[in-house]
């Protein structure tokens, strides 16, 4: 499936706020959080269409440039916390605060963790599934690999969630080649000694960070890094919260209010 668009619209003029998915190759995902932000102010869901971080970079900063009365403020879900960061690095001018939620981490010890922790909170079936899709993914042809990628994700969904309301996921499509060669993108970036710090220092705008206690990404991964290249950082930590606090039954109501009360402190800035 190609996307026939790649930005949509939730409230009205102006769209001071962006909300950017994860994955990479996850568009959709964040609808939820736009509609409920839109009751009181205009969001852009930028859907990212391209297969390398510099293209997404590029194609974020024209989608904003096009659609958002700027400065925006930015709401990152996992990998569109890490792009968000890189926007603000390239773009400065075109955002005023970056919201991370369930970020991804900074470092290769860290995200070595991740798979422990997932392996751990699955059922002795569901291991034996996960490693036949890894599996699955050396051997299925390439027409076959966004299905696979899918069925991945929903697997590791339920090991990624606290106690989820019931709801059915909106990505609108899962791109395996895409998330594949932007991710690699990533980790030359990652594992290059004090590449992303230097990039990150660029940042003026304030960074705020929400992470789920639940979430199977380590904030030890996340914290010192941030806090050691951005001048500005404040964590919210959500109990009995997982890596998707909006629909987390215990977390969903503070997590909104806290997007909410951030973008109140935005107002104004733009009159």
């Amino acid at each position: 499936m190609i996307l026939p668009f790649n930005i949509r619209k939730y409230g009205r003029s102006p769209f001071t706020a962006a909300v950017l998915h994860g994955g990479p190759g996850a568009p959709g995902y964040m609808a939820p959080v736009a509609r409920e932000l839109a009751c009181t102010i205009g969001v852009l869901e930028p859907l990212q269409t391209r297969d390398s971080l510099e293209g997404q970079i590029a194609e974020l900063a024209e989608q904003l440039t096009a659609n958002a009365d700027r400065p925006v403020t930015l709401i990152g879900s996992s990998w569109g916390a890490v792009l968000a960061l890189f926007l603000a690095a390239r773009y400065g001018n075109l955002t005023d605060k970056i919201i991370l939620v369930g970020s991804a981490v900074f470092d290769s010890d860290s995200s070595a963790k991740i798979e422990g922790v997932r392996l751990s909170r699955m059922s002795a079936d569901k291991r034996r599934r996960y490693e036949k899709l890894r599996q699955e993914f050396i051997l299925a042809p390439a027409d076959k690999r966004d299905r696979v990628m899918a069925e991945w994700g929903h697997l590791l969904d339920q090991t990624d969630q606290y106690h989820p309301l019931p709801a059915e996921s909106e990505a609108l499509e899962v791109q395996y080649d895409l998330h594949t060669k932007v991710w690699t993108d990533f980790i030359s970036w990652r594992d290059r000694p004090g590449a992303l710090k230097a990039e990150f220092g660029k940042i003026t705008a304030p960074v705020v960070v929400i992470h789920g206690e639940y979430d199977p990404h380590p904030l030890e991964g996340i914290r010192p890094f941030l806090e050691s290249c951005l001048p500005y950082t404040r964590f919210y930590i959500l109990p009995r919260c997982g890596h998707y606090p909006w629909i987390e039954k215990y977390a969903c109501h503070d997590f909104f209010e806290i997007l909410k009360s951030e973008l109140k402190k935005n107002e104004g800035r733009n009159t």
